[in-house]
């Protein structure tokens, strides 16, 4: 027997193996998970849509300024001079291609109330405490801001304790305080839409938002962007939500200034990740998260984000499953764990039976095959294959419709931006991603499971009992660059250019300018 002839022997056995009753199953299985995640995008889409209705509905009706508020009469003077203080606390780490595009759309808020900026950083060694410092200097006459060195982190990860001292340095009579990342783009009644939410309901906890990816176009990018579409599932509920991004939330000042919950201890004391430290505090203690429907965020990713760059962002982000503050937390993370790598190489597995039979049926049509067993296996495979192929593209049908109106609502939302487009998107790269961000999770969690420690910046966490136990700090040790924005993490390449600061913003809506090169 030929080496060709033992292959297609082999061939021929796997293609009938998969047509087995557990192989079907788990074929079967693979289109439900396609099924249920276009479902869930569906559900997304509808609360995005209503969101849209509802803008243009205040339009047609004489609201020229339903981005900022759906009833008119709020921008009244004697409605803005009551509105609450808020400190937005920005933690800062390098500087890349899109941060002054991102911080001028925050300090650039069209917020009516008193409102305060302050930007941390670890060190004035970091280029981004060149660059805002001279942003801000270009704003200091119409914007409440400053920039606040933190110094090194010893018992949390950087972020949380830059994060904990902007919270101290924040104003005396800050009412709400949002904690934002440096890659999020604010629409200009961002912090408004917030704040209303916010005095509406005072038992809200946090109120949190979620990224829409812009992806760069290399593989890396569109891995990110399949990431985290089915997370924004969770945050396109409209309220009443269980998820939590750490790069939006909106809090009590009060929750910090008394350590109420626990908030303050459980982020210091060996805190690894904010987001899922006060997510759990929050079921802990039966707080409300909610989510509105305007807190979606455009998200450019670096243009040079390489495959590597997406592999150490997956890994940061499989290892904050490692971390936890109870035992309950621990519990959950574990489920999470396990539910999420079984769905992942579950998702992956019909597509590499599926190649099976299409390679078993083209070398039966080429060689002729008549065993009957063979076309058989052969033609039920490839019902199998047809039946994968239209829930895929139900799937990927359902994603595109998700991101259209994100994209359609993020326009409306800042109406002065330059528009954002689906034309850039290439929805074959984004199907390749699925299937290799999927196959690669599970191998990301085990390993983050078994090494407890984690390279975040330049910056080696250690993980004992969930909780960061050894911080070791050396330059040669970590990358250069951000992974998602591709800042450079040291030396003076953040200070920015002077003539990069010529397409200023306004303060108020009448000066509102954006800059005239989109830099997505």
């Amino acid at each position: 027997m030929s080496t060709l002839d033992s292959i297609d022997a082999i061939l021929f056995s796997l293609s009938r193996a998969f047509t087995s009753p557990f192989a079907v199953f788990v074929q079967i299985q693979g289109c439900t998970i396609c099924l249920l995640l276009a479902l869930g995008w569906l559900l997304a889409e509808y609360v995005r849509n209503r969101e849209v209705k509802r803008i243009k509905n205040s339009i047609k009706a004489g609201n020229s300024l339903a981005f900022l508020y759906q009833d008119i009469n709020e921008l009244e003077h004697s409605r803005q001079v009551k509105l609450p203080r808020v400190s937005v606390v920005m933690p800062l780490k390098g500087f890349g291609e899109h941060n002054l595009h991102n911080w001028r759309s925050q300090i650039t808020s069209l917020y009516g109330g008193p409102l305060e900026f302050l930007f941390v950083v670890e060190s004035t060694e970091d280029p981004a405490y060149h660059a805002v410092s001279r942003l801000l200097s270009m704003y200091q006459d119409h914007v409440e801001a400053k920039v606040v060195v933190a110094g090194l982190s010893t018992t949390c990860s950087q972020k949380i304790h830059n994060q904990l001292i902007g919270v101290e340095k924040m104003h005396k009579d800050t009412k709400y305080v949002l904690f934002l990342d440096d890659d999020v783009r604010l629409h200009p009644g961002t912090i408004g839409a917030l704040t209303t939410e916010m005095e509406k309901n005072p038992e809200i906890f946090i109120q949190t938002g979620y990224p829409l990816d812009l992806p760069s176009g290399t593989l890396g990018s569109y891995c990110i962007y399949e990431y985290h579409m089915p997370c924004s599932m969770g945050f396109a509920t409209g309220g009443r939500t269980f998820f939590l991004w750490g790069g939006c939330m909106m809090m009590h000042a009060d929750d910090f200034r008394q350590d109420r919950y626990g908030v303050v201890s459980g982020l210091r004391d060996g805190g690894y990740s904010d987001d899922m430290t006060l997510a759990s505090l929050a079921g802990a203690h039966k707080r409300l998260i909610t989510s509105p429907p305007v807190a979606v965020f455009p998200h450019p990713l670096a243009s040079d984000l390489s495959f590597g760059r997406y592999w150490n962002y997956l890994r940061k982000q499989t290892f904050v499953l490692e971390s936890y503050i109870s035992k309950v937390n621990w519990i959950m993370n574990k489920a999470l764990f396990a539910v999420h790598c079984y769905l992942s190489w579950g998702f992956v597995a019909p597509y590499v039976m599926a190649i099976i039979h299409i390679t078993s049926a083209l070398r039966i049509y080429i060689k002729g095959y008549h065993q009957l067993e063979d076309t058989t296996s052969a033609s039920g495979g490839m019902m199998l294959v047809i039946t994968l192929a239209i829930c895929t593209f139900i799937e990927l049908l359902s994603m595109w419709n998700l991101t259209r109106r994100e994209v359609q609502l993020c326009n409306m939302l800042s109406p002065e931006a330059p528009r954002l487009s689906l034309a850039t998107y290439n929805w074959g790269l984004v199907f390749v991603a699925m299937l290799v961000d999927n196959f690669l999770y599970p191998i990301s969690a085990f390993r983050s499971h078994f090494s407890q420690s984690i390279n975040w910046s330049g910056i080696r966490y250690h993980l004992k009992d969930g909780k960061i136990f050894k911080i070791e700090r050396r330059k040669d040790m970590g990358p250069t660059k951000t992974d998602l924005g591709g800042k450079h993490l040291y030396g003076k390449k953040g200070a920015p250019q002077k003539a990069s600061f010529l397409s200023s913003l306004g303060r108020n809506l009448a000066h509102w300018r954006q800059p005239k090169k989109f830099d997505v």
